[in-house]
């Protein structure tokens, strides 16, 4: 299983995903989304000058509790920018 986390705020996302495409194709349509909007707005009292950095995470969900398989960086969202990593 993947999840979506905001690796900054040690924040999960909505959902689970069964694929690491599936999750892919949501922070696709997340990054979308204005920075200053829900999701991306961050939860901290600095927001405007914060940001978000969303990493796709894999787990064995076989086990309990669940073991974290691999994590990867994938897209930074800001005031100051979008920024998708270059390692999918």
């Amino acid at each position: 299983m993947f999840i979506i986390e905001d690796e900054s705020h040690a924040e999960q996302q909505k959902g689970e995903f069964q694929t690491f495409e599936d999750a892919f194709s949501e922070l696709e349509r997340i990054s979308k989304i204005p920075w200053n909007e829900m999701p991306n707005r961050c939860p901290c009292s600095n927001w405007k000058d914060c940001g978000r950095n969303y990493q796709i995470i894999e787990y064995d969900t076989t086990q309990a509790p669940w073991k974290e398989l691999q994590r990867k960086d994938i897209l930074t969202i800001s005031a100051k920018e979008i920024k998708w990593s270059t390692d999918k």
